[in-house]
C-alpha cells in the first residue's frame, strides 16, 4: 500500500496542477453544473468542454430551467462536444428527472445517480469524488495507467475501480481520478509517457 501511495503522490508531482489545467467536473458553483459538465464531458476534452458548459450555464443555470429547454437550443450550445446529439436529449432528460424525482437536488448516492439519464458509473464516482465523496471514477486515462504501472491487470472499468479500492486507503479515493488524468493529459506523447510510467513503476525508493 505504501508503495502505491508513493506512486500516485509521484504521479502527482509529474502532472500539471490544478492551476495550469482545470477539468471539466472543477470549479463549478452548484452540483446541477458539476453534473451535467460531467455528462457533456465524456468523450470530448475538458477543454472543449468547460468553455462549452460556461455557454450552456449562462443560458440554463439551474435543473428547472434546462428541463424546460428546447433541444433544438441545446444542440446548438454543445454542439462542439462529441455526441452532442446524444448528450442534448439526455441532459434535458436529466434536469427533467431532478425536477420530477429528486426536488431538483442531484443526489449523493451512487444507486440514485446511475438512474439519471446520461449517467454511468464512471460519470456517477467523478461527481461524488469532487464533492469530497469517498469515490474512484475510472475513465480512459485511470484505465490505462493502472495497469501500465501494476495496479490491475483487469480492463473492466468497474473490476479496475474495485482493485484500485483494494490498493488505497479510502481517505485516497477521491484524488485518484483527478491525478491520473492530469498525468494524462499532461503528457500527450504516448512514448514519453509510457517511459515516466515505467519509470515511477520501477522507483527503488517506492
Amino acid at each position: 500500500m505504501q508503495r502505491q501511495l508513493s506512486q500516485l503522490s509521484h504521479l502527482k508531482r509529474l502532472g500539471k496542477k490544478p492551476k495550469e489545467l482545470r477539468l471539466a467536473a472543477e470549479s463549478w458553483d452548484s452540483d446541477f453544473k458539476i453534473l451535467i459538465a460531467t455528462i457533456m464531458s465524456a468523450r470530448t476534452r475538458d477543454e472543449t468542454t468547460i468553455p462549452v458548459a460556461e455557454r450552456l450555464f449562462k443560458e440554463y443555470p439551474t435543473a428547472e430551467k434546462l428541463s424546460k429547454a428546447k433541444i433544438s437550443e441545446v444542440k446548438k450550445l454543445i454542439r462542439p462536444v462529441n455526441f452532442y446529439q446524444n448528450k442534448s436529449k439526455n441532459i434535458i432528460n436529466c434536469a427533467k428527472s431532478l425536477v420530477q424525482d429528486f426536488n431538483s437536488r442531484v443526489p449523493h448516492n451512487l444507486e440514485k445517480l446511475i438512474t439519471l439519464p446520461g449517467v454511468g458509473r464512471k460519470t456517477a464516482n467523478v461527481f461524488l469524488s469532487e464533492l469530497g465523496h469517498d469515490s474512484i471514477g475510472v475513465d480512459t486515462h485511470v484505465s490505462y495507467i493502472s495497469q501500465k504501472i501494476g495496479w490491475t491487470k483487469n480492463k473492466d472499468p468497474k473490476k479496475i475501480e474495485e482493485d484500485l479500492k483494494k490498493l488505497f486507503p479510502k481517505c485516497h479515493w477521491g484524488e485518484i481520478n483527478s491525478i491520473l488524468v492530469r498525468f494524462g493529459k499532461t503528457y500527450t506523447s504516448k512514448k514519453k509517457k509510457d517511459a515516466l510510467i515505467i519509470g515511477v513503476k520501477n522507483e527503488k525508493n517506492n
